[in-house]
């Protein structure tokens, strides 16, 4: 993320390192993560320790320190998901997206794949959710129905 913008956000907040969370979730908005360089930029700044930067980063789950796709799939593995066979759901997810054991985004940044404990949608389990777009009662067959939809929409990336 170039610096201008930046200290464009943290100009809005009067460079007030009490406003941190909120500074933080303004930068990951624009730079869809926080980098290192990111968050050391912004510990400098704010005449913060780098270590309070990080730990507020690492202790608040909605923040992400890697890099994510631009359609960030969400699969509830929480009791009625999992007995609902949400297992199945994930391998063909990973299949459907290309990705390997061990890791959660596409090469070509397209998909990540986030495994939670709940989504607050057990009556539709399995569930699972694209971005914002929740997809409920789902089987193998509608995830890679569901991602060939997006690939199509994406140009057959």
């Amino acid at each position: 993320m170039q610096n201008e913008v930046i200290d464009k956000i943290l100009d809005n907040y009067h460079y007030d390192s009490r406003k941190l969370i909120t500074i933080l979730q303004a930068v990951q908005e624009k730079e869809k993560f926080l980098s290192e360089t990111t968050m050391k930029y912004v510990a400098r700044k704010l005449n913060v320790p780098e270590t309070q930067i990080f730990g507020v980063a690492s202790f608040y789950s909605n923040f992400a320190l890697e890099a994510k796709g631009k359609y960030i799939i969400r699969l509830c593995d929480g009791t009625a998901c999992h007995v609902r066979k949400s297992d199945s759901i994930k391998d063909a997810i990973k299949e459907a997206v290309g990705l390997a054991d061990g890791e959660h985004t596409t090469k070509d940044m397209m998909f990540t794949l986030e495994v939670v404990s709940c989504l607050g949608a057990c009556g539709l389990a399995p569930v699972m959710v694209v971005n914002e777009d929740v997809h409920g009662q789902m089987t193998p067959e509608k995830v890679k129905q569901l991602i060939a939809d997006i690939k199509q929409r994406e140009g057959g990336k």
